[in-house]
């Protein structure tokens, strides 16, 4: 019974993170386009050269 109960948990265990790590790449690729789109949507400067879009 022991050994069966294991095998379960480790089935629940590897199930869990699977969905996990696919919910992980979703948001992922999400950041990944917003990034994208800072580029191409930042606004031009005063002088009317594109600066830069992040604050560092």
């Amino acid at each position: 019974m022991l050994p069966l109960l294991l095998v379960l948990l480790l089935v629940l265990l590897l199930f869990g993170a699977g969905f996990a790590l696919k919910a992980l790449w979703w948001v992922a690729v999400f950041v990944l386009v917003l990034w994208l789109l800072g580029f191409v949507a930042r606004g031009t400067g005063s002088s009317g050269s594109r600066g830069r879009w992040y604050r560092w």
